[in-house]
């Protein structure tokens, strides 16, 4: 990992990786999941994470680390590059 990739933090305000990706494991207030494009109901009204920090937080929110690449340089890049990696890793059918 490169020093860029161990100093990037959230970017306050954004949310993307809130909003723009599915995630299909159980979410307190969505048990079945979140669709693409369609904001967690654990995203504040400040674009933070209610759950950040805590056990409730589902291991894919966990795992998702911002980086220089993924957040790019604005939310709407952020936002644009999640979503095209949704698009691209949609199951087909």
């Amino acid at each position: 990992m490169s020093a860029l990739a161990d100093t990037f933090g959230c970017r306050s305000g954004c949310g993307a990786c809130c909003i723009a990706p599915s995630i299909s494991s159980p979410i307190p207030g969505m048990s079945g999941g979140k669709p693409a494009g369609i904001p967690c109901v654990q995203l504040l009204p400040d674009m933070r994470c209610a759950l950040f920090g805590k056990p409730e937080r589902p291991a894919v929110c966990v795992s998702l680390r911002p980086s220089q690449e993924m957040c790019g340089g604005s939310r709407d890049e952020a936002l644009r590059h999640l979503a095209a990696l949704e698009l691209a890793t949609r199951p087909a059918g």
